[in-house]
């Protein structure tokens, strides 16, 4: 009895069918209520009986909304309504992960968006391209550019009343057409996006025809304004569509004004959505790339170093500058904005300047190098180059990030000065991290010794050769002294002419 009634538990559990489920419910009551009857006497029956259809129906309960809940139709939701950069590239490589792991039926894209970066842009459309799962794209007003190649990728279009898809010509950040070998990449990807979903075979007025589902000669069209199609578009134009345009030429499967009426034109009518959400990662990340945060980290990183210049030894304003230097490139990093080699030109520009201070006197090539790698390194992470190929896209890019980090680091040495200053020469308790009290003569306090200053008129002879300093022996007494002649060869007589800054300097005797 016990080992059918086991059997019988493990049949109700991964029962999937509600209708196997109740059967099962009653077949397991029945069973569990002659089982205590064995067990238990009759004054206890009623009790058992009440427990015996309790339990199963508490089971039973939370089953049944679990498999309602399987058959629902699931559909992951991704929001594009920004510029396609890096950003959008990593967050839908974690929307398709999490909608993966969730197991969903439909990947649905909102998008509103005038385009981007065209090498993020191909990557998320050869990640839809790859999806397992059917792939949509509702353009909820936009569909420019990027985000034009990025919908013809996915397996069916939907526009909102209004909307745009199409104007997939590559440009510059002032708006202008790039050089014609961008535009053939831009062109050929935009038409192998379109032949991906194949033809259909039609049969008009007894004749077969082959078709396009997306015709890869309209996908080039908005790109290159010299392609000509018949009723489409004329030369000289970069063709974009209107719903009604794009559902007349195969570019949209229908108009709908809200998510619930496009999964309603896909037939789908009993489904749960699940929206993806930005991680606490990624907004900290979104919100240190701002502007105004990048600046006070290059501040925080030259303040630091000034500090620790102005400091003997290691100490807290080195941790300030790597703390700093951490924050700033962290993020470009992660955004694929910083390469390794320019974190690596900042790391040897700040090495030439401790050689510079702590090593070769004065600051020369290498203080200045040191300085010229910092502001590189700085620049350069801040903008999406490869390779320093710099076309005129990233021109005004590069000048706005040399601006911004000449300027964090003038604002951080003058900030830097003014506040060691306060700190230090205050009365507060920060003055007293610095020592002021004053040495007087009078109160016995002496910098240098002052005894050898008597020796001047004296004379002596060299005890070793002064080349030119060196030792001199006056009265018995040896002293360093530095040669006013040149060269003295050791046991010559010298006199001495002066005392100053702690150094005796002597001449040869027959020179007097």
């Amino acid at each position: 009895m016990r080992v059918f009634i086991f059997h019988t538990i493990n049949s109700f559990q991964i029962s999937k069918n509600i209708i196997s489920q109740l059967n099962v419910f009653i077949t397991f009551s029945t069973l569990y209520i002659y089982e205590i009857q064995f067990r238990l006497n009759m004054k206890n029956r009623l009790f058992c009986l009440l427990l015996a259809l309790i339990i199963p129906l508490v089971s039973f309960s939370q089953k049944t909304n679990d498999s309602l809940d399987v058959l629902k139709v699931k559909v992951y939701k991704f929001d594009i309504k920004q510029e396609i950069g890096p950003p959008v590239w990593r967050q839908t490589k974690d929307a398709f992960a999490e909608a993966k792991a969730w197991n969903a039926d439909i990947f649905l894209i909102h998008m509103n968006t005038y385009g981007g970066a065209v090498v993020d842009a191909d990557s998320i459309r050869t990640a839809i391209l790859n999806s397992e799962k059917p792939v949509y794209v509702y353009i909820d007003n936009n569909a420019a550019s990027a985000g034009a190649l990025i919908s013809i990728a996915c397996d069916g279009i939907y526009m909102r009343t209004g909307a745009n898809i199409g104007a997939a010509t590559v440009v510059n950040q002032t708006g202008e057409a790039m050089p014609d070998k961008y535009q053939s990449y831009m062109r050929s990807t935009m038409r192998a996006t379109a032949e991906s979903h194949g033809k259909d075979t039609l049969i008009q007025n007894g004749d077969t025809i082959v078709k396009w589902k997306r015709d890869p000669l309209i996908a080039e069209a908005m790109v290159d304004p010299r392609t000509y199609i018949k009723n489409v578009i004329d030369t000289g134009k970069v063709l974009t569509f209107t719903p009604n345009e794009a559902i007349k030429n195969g570019y949209c499967e229908g108009i709908a004004n809200s998510v619930e009426e496009v999964l309603k034109q896909l037939k789908v009518e009993d489904y749960v959505i699940k929206k993806y959400e930005p991680s606490g990662i990624e907004k900290l990340v979104d919100f240190m790339l701002n502007p105004m945060f990048q600046g006070l980290f290059i501040m925080l990183i030259i303040g630091g170093i000034y500090f620790e210049l102005q400091s003997p030894g290691i100490g807290f304003p080195l941790i300030i500058a790597i703390i700093g230097a951490f924050l700033y490139f962290s993020p470009l990093y992660l955004e694929g904005l910083a390469a390794n080699w320019e974190i690596i030109l900042f790391i040897v520009g700040v090495a030439l300047i401790g050689v510079e201070v702590f090593v070769i006197p004065g600051f020369g090539v290498a203080g200045v190098s040191g300085i010229v790698l910092i502001i590189s390194g700085l620049s350069l992470s801040l903008i999406d180059n490869v390779n320093l190929e710099f076309e005129p896209r990233h021109i005004k890019a590069l000048l706005g990030a040399i601006l911004l980090v000449t300027f964090s680091m003038l604002s951080s040495i003058i900030i830097s000065i003014n506040l060691s200053k306060r700190l230090f020469a205050g009365k507060g308790y920060l003055g007293r991290l610095a020592l002021k009290t004053e040495g007087k003569i009078e109160e016995g306090y002496i910098g240098v010794d002052m005894s050898p200053k008597s020796l001047v008129g004296q004379k002596g002879i060299c005890g070793t050769d002064l080349r030119p300093s060196g030792k001199i022996i006056i009265n018995e007494e040896i002293y360093d002294a530095k040669s006013e002649d040149g060269f003295i060869n050791k046991g010559t007589e010298i006199i001495v002419l002066r005392y100053e800054t702690g150094q005796v300097y002597v001449m040869k005797a027959n020179n007097e």
